[in-house]
C-alpha cells in the first residue's frame, strides 16, 4: 500500500519547513496548537509511533509530539494516529536538535522521551548520536521545572554514555529506574524496538531523570 501524500495527514504530520511557513518566525503555542491547555511532552525519534499511539490512548489529558527525521517513518506512524483519532498526539518530521533549538519555547514541555535511539554502531559515526551533551542543555532548555527525561535502550554501552551524561548534570536527579512489566499483548509495549529486543531476550536499560 503506497504512502498517502502528506498533506492528507494533516494535523497528525507536519515537516519541519512547513510548520516554521505556519508559524512565521514565531515558537510553538502548544495552546493554539493542540487546541487545549493540557502539558506537551516530545518523543524524540518516535519511529513507528506506537508509544506515541499507545500514551495518548492512555493520557488524554496530555499532549504528544513526535520527532521524527525520517519522513518516511514519520508518515507512517502519523497514519496510526489517524486511524485512532488521536487528537492529542502528531508528528514533526525533522531533526529533534533543530526543532527543539528553534521552535520550542523554553520551559514549556512536562517531559521528553528517547526511546531506543539509533546508536551508531561505527565509531566514526558516533558524532551522529542523538543524545549528546549539546541534547540535554536543549532538553534541560525545553523543560518545565521538575520535568523529566526518560531514556531506554537495549545497547548497553550507549546507556553508560546516556547515563553518564544524566547522573553527573547537577541539573538534574535520577528517579526510580521504572521496572520491566509482562505485556498483555503482541502491542503492549512500549515501541516495537522494545518488542524485537524483549522477543530475542535482550536486556532493556531504562532512566528517568527530574529536573530540579
Amino acid at each position: 500500500m503506497s504512502v498517502p501524500p502528506v498533506e492528507n495527514l494533516r494535523p497528525w504530520f507536519i515537516a519541519t519547513r512547513d510548520l516554521e511557513q505556519e508559524l512565521g518566525g514565531a515558537q510553538l503555542d502548544w495552546g493554539a496548537y493542540f487546541g487545549n491547555g493540557n502539558p506537551v511532552e516530545l518523543d524524540v525519534g518516535s519511529g513507528r509511533g506506537l508509544f506515541l499511539h499507545t500514551a495518548s490512548g492512555a493520557n488524554p489529558q496530555t499532549n504528544y509530539m513526535g520527532l521524527e527525521i525520517d519522513f518516511k517513518e514519520g508518515r507512517r506512524a502519523a497514519k496510526r494516529l489517524q486511524r485512532g483519532d488521536r487528537t492529542n498526539a502528531r508528528v514533526v518530521g525533522g531533526d529533534a536538535h533543530y526543532v527543539l533549538r528553534h521552535l520550542v519555547r523554553p520551559q514549556s514541555v512536562a517531559a521528553v522521551h528517547v526511546y531506543f535511539p539509533d546508536p551508531w554502531w561505527k565509531k566514526k559515526h558516533r558524532r551522529r548520536r542523538v543524545f549528546t551533551d549539546a541534547f540535554v542543555d536543549l532538553a534541560v532548555q525545553a523543560l518545565v521545572p521538575r520535568g523529566c527525561l526518560h531514556s531506554w535502550t537495549d545497547v548497553a554501552e550507549y546507556f553508560e554514555v546516556i547515563s553518564g551524561l544524566m547522573n553527573n548534570d547537577p541539573r538534574f536527579e535520577a528517579l526510580p529506574t521504572p521496572a520491566e512489566r509482562s505485556p498483555e499483548h503482541d502491542m503492549d509495549y512500549l515501541t516495537s524496538f522494545e518488542r524485537k529486543a524483549r522477543k530475542l531476550g535482550t536486556q532493556i536499560h531504562r532512566g528517568i531523570w527530574q529536573l530540579k
